[in-house]
This record gives C-alpha cells, sequence and structure tokens, in this order.
C-alpha cells in the first residue's frame, strides 16, 4: 500500500489533521485546540480516524506539523513520534529551502502563514498574497522570486464580533451573514453591515494596495473557515482553498521526501 503523508496544522481555535495518499486528501480530522489532556485526547481520536480510514500506523510515512500553539507543538510532537517512529518535520521560516523570509525577525512569522505561502508560490510561481480568514485576519505576501515579503494582521471575523460582544452587554449574538445594505434597520443588521461590510473594504483596500506596491501584478488566494462568507470578494480571488495550509505543509513534506531519496 503507498504511504500516506500526514499534516497537523494546530491554529489558535481548531487543530487540523490531514492524511493525503494516493494523490489526493482522505476526509479531515478535525478538533479542539486543547492544552488540557492535550496528548491522549488527540492520540485517542487519531487512532480512531486511521482506522476508520482503514490505515494503520506504520501507513504514515512523513508527518509535517505547524503550530502557532507553542504548548502545543511539542506535546503533539511528541505524540506523533510516539506513534509513527520519527520526529516531525516542524515548521519554520527555513524549513522550505525554495522560500525565503524576507522580514526583521523571522522567527516571530506563523508557521501557518509559512505554510500558505509555500502552497500559494508552488502553484503560481508569481507574486502573490495569501489572505486566511482565521481567527486572525492575515495577509501574507510573496515575491515571485520566492521571497516572503511581509505579513499585515487585523482581528478576524469572529474575533471582531466576539470583542464586540464581550463588551456590549446588551447586543444579540448575531450570524455571519452579508446583509443587502450598509444602512442597518435592526440592532443585527447594524453590526453585519459594520463588521460584515467593514471587513469587505478592509480586504479589498488590501489587497488594492498591496497590488500597487507590487507594481500591480499580483493574484490573491483565499483560504480559512471564513473565507467563503464575504462572496461579493470572491471576484479578487484566483482561488479560495480551505485546504491552503494543508497543502502548504503536503508541499514542505514532499520536499523533504525528495531530498532524503536523493
Amino acid at each position: 500500500m503507498p504511504k500516506a503523508l500526514l499534516s497537523i496544522d494546530i491554529g489558535n481555535t481548531d487543530t487540523v489533521f490531514g492524511l493525503y495518499m494516493d494523490g489526493a486528501w482522505r476526509p479531515h480530522l478535525r478538533m479542539r485546540s486543547l492544552v488540557e489532556d492535550a496528548s491522549v485526547h488527540y492520540e485517542a481520536k487519531l487512532r480512531l480516524h486511521l482506522l476508520e480510514l482503514s490505515l494503520n500506523l506504520s501507513d504514515v510515512k512523513t508527518v509535517v506539523l505547524s503550530s502557532v500553539v507553542p504548548p502545543l507543538t511539542s506535546i503533539v510532537g511528541q505524540m506523533a513520534e510516539r506513534l509513527f517512529g520519527s520526529p516531525p518535520i516542524v515548521v519554520g521560516p527555513t524549513t522550505f529551502a525554495g522560500l525565503t523570509v524576507e522580514i526583521d525577525r523571522p522567527h516571530e512569522i506563523g508557521s501557518d502563514l509559512v505554510a500558505n505561502a509555500v502552497a500559494a508560490w508552488t502553484k503560481y510561481g508569481r507574486n502573490c498574497v495569501v489572505v486566511d480568514f482565521g481567527t486572525a485576519l492575515t495577509f501574507t505576501t510573496v515575491s515571485e522570486r520566492g521571497q516572503i515579503l511581509g505579513v499585515a494582521i487585523a482581528p478576524g471575523l469572529r474575533t471582531a464580533v466576539k470583542a464586540l460582544f464581550a463588551n456590549t452587554a446588551q447586543l444579540p449574538e448575531v450570524p455571519l451573514k452579508l446583509p443587502e445594505s450598509a444602512i442597518g434597520k435592526n440592532t443585527v443588521q447594524a453590526i453585519q453591515a459594520g463588521i460584515l461590510l467593514g471587513y469587505e473594504s478592509l480586504v479589498r483596500g488590501m489587497i488594492t494596495r498591496i497590488r500597487r506596491e507590487l507594481g500591480g501584478d499580483c493574484v490573491a488566494v483565499a483560504t480559512g473557515g471564513l473565507s467563503s462568507i464575504i462572496d461579493t470578494l470572491h471576484g479578487e480571488f484566483v482561488e479560495i482553498n480551505i485546504n491552503l495550509t494543508l497543502d502548504g505543509l503536503l508541499a514542505i513534506g514532499q520536499a523533504h521526501e525528495k531530498n532524503l531519496s536523493e
């Protein structure tokens, strides 16, 4: 049986396990990013997931780990090493030889942003900006020469909504649904207009500014769990790929496998 590659993306909210085999992703395993009892929690779920996919631990050849939750990096890394017999490839600013990080403090960049950049640049090979609609809204800009030029960060959609509720006792819970008008006629519409239409302008304006700073030639790629919420932005992107981070981890793992075989 062909060997599988396991990508692990530990985010601030969720952790995703992706298994790539026979040229395709198998169904992903997603769970909350929990520090308490994490090792037992993750191991039990992962073992069950492999069983449901009719895979053995020995079927996993390579493990690639991205984490923006430092307490979980070592916990999940040690679990992966225990299960699969070798330490995972832990993504950092120098993990992928084809891409350099041209920022002041490379160690500060999130490994998920590195993975996003790897995926976009590997696929398009030109100036690109990756917009990740996650816990934070991030814009990662990569040059055609394979340089991560920098990042812009804003609060994510859900983060903004939660911050509003936390400080305003009388506001109701509001679904993340794009309103028809920027002029809200009730409280729910008012919040939807302010946040969702506000974020539409924020994203469109940031992409426009980044393109201008790069001389106009720059494709935009969207990812993240909320990337499809503001559908009026879809025309800005050449691709909306919720699996972009996992695709980047896959590219990093495959490059590692290729280096080992040479």
